[in-house]
């Protein structure tokens, strides 16, 4: 008779083994998460609050300073090719700290655009570096659960952090404020110490070190950005990634906007499903990312896409004029059909992000990513608004289209195209089932 062996707690959770290696990076990622969580939708209260200017002129100089962060990822990349993703991401980090330190001194426009332009400037090189630290702390096989772990504590974080800054700044006003941002500088602080301290590898031979810059710097003059931007594939990839960026803005742009203004129910209806959101998130990331293990990334992404299509289209048919009961059970399922999106794509996305790029280039692969997530956060409250202005369903209509659009785009990714130069995933993770 045989015995069954034992399937140990983390692979049933789906847990990357090496977790315990790299304890400084799961801080430094959940620290930072926890940062952005405390000021995420407080920023515009701030200033508001904290300065004689209008609200008005805070969300133009805000703008102002988002628009001026647009070129920041594509002059991160050459720096991480160059020095690495571990101490960009760093550096990074403490220029969001002096960012939101300066919060504290700035009482003009001219001011507020400067240090949220620093801080914008951080998030963008950090976001752009850090699916590199997850590169550098992956062995072989395990990069789908390091991509699921970051998410996790992404929303930990950022659910965490905007517990605590909704309790401080309901209590304690504008002092409230200032301690929010005061503790969201000493976590990013935090975080950049933690990185500039972990180690993900043994230390190199000198000759290997030199024998890997000489290839990496082969790589990086064989046409740069030039090359990026000739690579058909993962251009392909980055359009088609701006499909979940105008998802993800959902919560922060949407939802409360459509709960009250279409629904006319409260707005701690809204707060209620963002909560949702993160605890759903949280429990159910990993888990779900293993039940994925050996699916195609193009194949998990594209069933992301086709959850979102379905949660939106729920959100499209919620009737204004409706039984109560109606609306409130259709808003939760839309919300967890959406949730369960969220968990069965993000892996995967982040999978082919790195999969389809040239390792000597991956910093300008990554920054060419990252200027579509910078790109849609930009144009999302404004369009998805406009939208909303001449009927409540025509927003979800239109990213439901979005959502079916970027599915045929994932599955082309799955075969090769013949003018793409250098492409090194023709038998990695693309070519498994």
């Amino acid at each position: 008779m045989t015995t069954a062996t034992p399937v140990p707690l983390r692979d049933r959770l789906g847990l990357p083994a090496s977790a315990g290696r790299h304890r400084p990076l799961i801080g430094a990622h959940l620290i930072d998460s926890l940062g952005t969580g405390l000021v995420l939708a407080f920023t515009l209260v701030f200033f508001a609050r904290t300065t004689a200017l209008s609200l008005t002129t805070v969300g133009a100089a805000v703008s102002a300073a988002r628009l001026l962060a647009l070129p920041v990822a594509p002059v991160v990349g050459p720096l991480i090719d160059r020095h690495g993703a571990r101490p960009v991401a760093a550096w990074a980090n403490a220029l969001s700290a002096l960012a939101y330190a300066g919060f504290l001194l700035a009482d003009r426009a001219s001011l507020i655009v400067l240090v949220c332009l620093l801080a914008q400037a951080g998030q963008a090189a950090y976001w752009t570096a850090s699916t590199g630290l997850v590169v550098l702390a992956a062995p072989a096989g395990e990069r789908t659960r390091w991509f699921a772990l970051v998410q996790t504590l992404r929303n930990a974080g950022l659910g965490l952090g905007g517990a605590a800054g909704a309790l401080l700044v309901g209590d304690g006003g504008t002092g409230g404020l200032r301690v929010l941002v005061a503790l969201n500088a000493a976590s990013y602080l935090a975080a950049a110490v933690l990185l500039a301290r972990w180690r993900p590898a043994p230390a190199e031979p000198p000759a290997t070190r030199a024998a890997a810059r000489v290839r990496e710097g082969a790589g990086q003059g064989a046409g740069g950005y030039r090359a990026v931007l000739a690579d058909r594939r993962y251009l392909l990839m980055v359009v088609v990634n701006l499909s979940s960026v105008l998802a993800s803005m959902v919560l922060s742009v949407l939802l409360a906007v459509h709960v009250t203004a279409a629904l006319h129910l409260d707005a701690s209806l809204a707060g209620a499903l963002l909560v949702l959101n993160g605890v759903q998130v949280v429990l159910t990331q990993s888990p779900v990312s293993r039940l994925l293990e050996g699916h195609r990334p193009t194949r998990t992404a594209a069933a992301g896409a086709g959850l979102n299509a379905a949660a939106f289209a729920l959100f499209a048919l919620l009737p204004a004029d409706g039984p109560r009961w109606l609306v409130l059970s259709g808003l939760v399922v839309a919300m967890l059909v959406y949730n369960l999106a969220e968990t069965v794509a993000t892996p995967g996305r982040e999978e082919l992000s790195v999969a389809l790029a040239h390792p000597a280039r991956r910093g300008r692969y990554l920054a060419v990513k990252q200027l579509s997530w910078n790109l849609g956060q930009a144009l999302a409250p404004g369009l998805l608004t406009l939208l909303f202005a001449h009927g409540p369903a025509w927003p979800w209509l239109f990213l439901l289209v979005t959502s079916l659009a970027a599915v045929p785009g994932l599955l082309r990714l799955e075969r090769p195209f013949a003018d793409v130069p250098d492409t090194p995933s023709e038998t990695g993770p693309l070519a498994r089932h």
